[in-house]
């Protein structure tokens, strides 16, 4: 918009400015010419009156013609009957026979300006109108001569003066506009940001104020709602957790060993699901609109977590973490919890002493690959591990469910397979931020 407006502000100005400068230019060439011209005849006056005190004593009218004659563009000759002349421009046309003999002045154009010729008459002096000196002034037209070259100079730097001055008064009107725009833009983008940026202060014209306006209001609103259903899942849960205690030790009560089992494993289920609703209903605010965290840090700091639980167990514990940063498109929590899933996976369901390998590396198309290994017996023969609710070893089933969503909302996704020892193998790829 801003540039739109500098060029459209310069555009107009240059025609407006090109339409007055060439009438101008034109103008100031005739003035030159209409004072030359104006010269001219104050100086035919002067050189008539020379003529006639002077008479036949050409010398001194020699030095006179030679005074005015000072290259201005003006030149004066004096012509005389016996083709003897003084001035410039010697020699005879049939123009100036003709106003010697008929005694009357004439004005004409010729090739390089305006010609006058005036016939002097002497008085008693002469014998015949034949005798009669004429005067020749030659007026040229005005060419590049310094003055007007000066005067040309003035104008086109007149001409940028205004075009600059109309650019500056451009871009600063144009500055208004778009510098409340482009803070209500950088507003806008802050809003997927944990934490609110304060309000934008209306400013600019009159319909950018009442955006600014309208946008604070309906941010307001927005966290209200926010707050409100925050505020009710927390609720929720709260309410949620007395009934669940209340199940669990009625539970407990059971005489029989497999039906308290099973249903203190329907308890668990269902405790986990409260667990993961509540946790995705504080997701935005947790991490905003587009998380971001460094993948290889998170999976070097969990794993060195888990490490001290393989010591114990006897495992061969293997870590291998390119070096560098590798951003992904998840929140620091979230990877937490996926890591932590993928390594509990492997100390549950696998026999201690079996050895586990963790790896991170950088995404050939941007973000990381993490890899979890282990010498168990790996997965089960069609098991659909990402189902949720499903599982091949009396579990949940929401463990790998949770990693297969964390992986496909950031871009990547979850593959299972064999470790080269036999063992199972997850490969989790995460994609970068947006």
């Amino acid at each position: 918009m801003r540039r739109s407006l500098i060029t459209t502000v310069a555009a107009a100005v240059a025609m407006v400015l090109l339409a007055m400068l060439v009438p101008m230019a034109v103008l100031l060439r005739d003035y030159a010419l209409e004072d030359r011209l104006s010269r001219a005849a104050l100086e035919v006056q002067a050189t008539e009156a020379a003529v006639s005190r002077y008479g036949t004593d050409r010398g001194d009218l020699q030095q006179y013609v030679e005074s005015i004659n000072r290259g201005d563009g003006v030149r004066t000759t004096v012509l005389y009957p016996d083709e003897i002349s003084v001035g410039p421009d010697p020699g005879e046309d049939y123009d100036t026979v003709r106003a010697r003999n008929t005694g009357q002045a004439r004005i004409a154009d010729v090739d390089d300006g305006v010609e006058f010729l005036v016939p002097v008459s002497l008085g008693g002096s002469s014998a015949a109108p034949g005798d009669t000196p004429v005067i020749r002034v030659v007026v040229e037209r005005p060419g590049l001569e310094s003055g007007i070259v000066r005067s040309l100079v003035v104008l086109l730097l007149l001409g940028l003066v205004l075009l600059v001055g109309a650019l500056v008064l451009a871009d600063r009107l144009g500055r208004s506009f778009v510098q409340p725009v482009r803070a209500l833009a950088a507003y806008a983008q802050q809003l997927g940001d944990r934490r609110r940026p304060e309000p934008v202060v209306p400013a600019g014209p009159p319909e950018v104020r009442e955006l600014a306006t309208a946008l604070n209001r309906l941010v307001g609103r927005i966290e209200v709602l926010l707050e409100r259903e925050r505020a009710g899942v927390a609720d929720v849960s709260h309410r949620l957790r007395t009934p669940i205690t209340a199940l669990r030790l009625r539970i407990e009560g059971v005489a029989d060993p497999a039906e308290r089992d099973r249903l203190a494993g329907d308890l668990d289920e269902l405790e986990a699901m409260v667990e993961h609703v509540v946790r995705e209903a504080r997701r935005s605010e947790r991490e905003g609109l587009v998380a971001s965290c460094d993948a290889l840090a998170v999976v070097a700091e969990r794993a060195r977590f888990w490490e001290p639980l393989a010591e114990d167990q006897g495992r061969a514990f293997t870590l291998a973490v390119d070096p560098g940063v590798a951003l992904v498109q998840a929140a620091e929590e979230d990877l937490r919890a996926l890591v932590d899933v993928l390594l509990d996976n492997v100390f549950t369901h696998t026999p201690e002493g079996a050895a586990v390998r963790v790896s991170g590396r950088l995404r050939d198309a941007g973000g990381a690959v993490l890899s979890v290994e282990d010498d168990g017996a790996g997965f089960p023969d069609g098991l659909d591990v990402v189902g949720r609710g499903t599982s091949g070893a009396g579990s949940t089933g929401l463990g790998l469910s949770i990693v297969d969503k964390t992986a496909t909302e950031s871009g990547g996704g979850l593959s299972v397979g064999s470790s080269p020892s036999g063992g199972g193998r997850v490969v989790v790829e995460l994609g970068p931020p947006a």
